[in-house]
């Protein structure tokens, strides 16, 4: 009997994502010896961190068939009214979780704007990503707020039992997320938002609430993101989290959630995430431009579409 032929299209999108990062691994020890050592390997993480907890809340949205642009400058705004509260004395825990309020409250008028005034999605996150770095420039004079205390550097710079605090944080996210996508009714809706519209209208269910959602939790992992990129830096810059929204959406694509909503996982995520982190890690270690490694990151995101557009057909 002649054996069966593996499909391209049935190999999973997260198995594809490991290898090539297995790929990656490879290439790079090869080039540079600096690469496997255990202190690059954990800023490679550390690294990572930040933009695997952007790309969870970026992977429910995109999974509604959306995209949430403002994800970087609320970071940034979130960010600088963090450090207005440390420095104006308010207690660090209280601070922290009004922070990640605003970014929630960020994330409700990115739901309101595409649910009920029926903005694309598109428009409207690009919208308010301009409204967001506007204010967090307007509220420091496009100054940094530096000096934020101890307890901000524990965040960004501590360790529980050997590991990183930034790690831990964004593992808890990572579960978290995966529990609401596989284990409840929300994370069932979100797939069926993305999969078909109109017929999960059809079937009754309120498909404003869940796209709400989505973009409230895009917002809470936008604030989270910004504390430990506070707590990283030792500061709040206005200028803070550029370009974060691109690197967030690659995360999730390289990762295998499709682009027109309906299919993927934080698995793929974490993966793509982890590939970004080492392939810009890797480009540093070999001293090349920063301008280089924004065109290197361009190419994987077209190319992973341009993958997940193969599969499909």
């Amino acid at each position: 009997m002649k054996g069966k032929k593996i499909k391209f299209s049935n190999i999973p999108t997260t198995v594809i994502t490991l290898i090539a990062l297995i790929i990656l691994c490879i290439i790079l020890s090869v080039a540079s010896p600096y690469f496997l050592t255990q202190k690059n390997l954990t800023n490679a993480v550390l690294q990572c961190a930040i933009n695997a907890t952007l790309a969870c809340g970026m992977t429910f949205v995109i999974l509604t068939g959306g995209i949430d642009l403002s994800v970087g400058s609320v970071v940034a705004f979130v960010g600088v009214m963090l450090g207005t509260f440390v420095q104006g004395g308010m207690n660090l825990p209280l601070a922290i979780l009004l922070s990640i309020i605003i970014g929630g409250i960020a994330g409700v008028i990115n739901g309101f704007l595409v649910t009920l005034v029926k903005l694309p999605p598109f428009i409207a996150t690009l919208g308010t990503m301009s409204i967001g770095r506007g204010m967090a420039l307007a509220k420091t004079g496009g100054r940094s707020i530096q000096g934020l205390g101890s307890g901000m550097k524990f965040i960004g710079n501590g360790t529980i039992l050997g590991i990183p605090v930034m790690i831990l944080i964004m593992v808890v996210v990572f579960l978290i997320g995966i529990f609401l996508l596989k284990y409840t009714k929300t994370g069932r809706y979100v797939y069926a938002v993305g999969g078909n519209l109109e017929a999960t209208k059809l079937s009754g269910i309120n498909t404003n609430r869940y796209i709400m959602f989505v973009y409230l939790f895009s917002g809470i992992m936008s604030g989270i993101a910004a504390v430990m990129l506070t707590g990283r830096l030792d500061a709040a810059q206005p200028i803070a989290g550029d370009g974060y929204e691109m690197n967030a959406i690659a995360a999730a694509v390289i990762g295998g959630t499709s682009m027109t909503g309906g299919e993927g996982g934080l698995l793929g995520t974490i993966l793509g995430a982890l590939f970004i982190s080492i392939l810009n890690n890797g480009l540093n270690l070999l001293n090349v431009s920063s301008y280089i490694q924004q065109v290197a990151i361009g190419l994987v995101i077209i190319f992973a579409v341009a993958l997940d557009a193969l599969r499909s057909k």
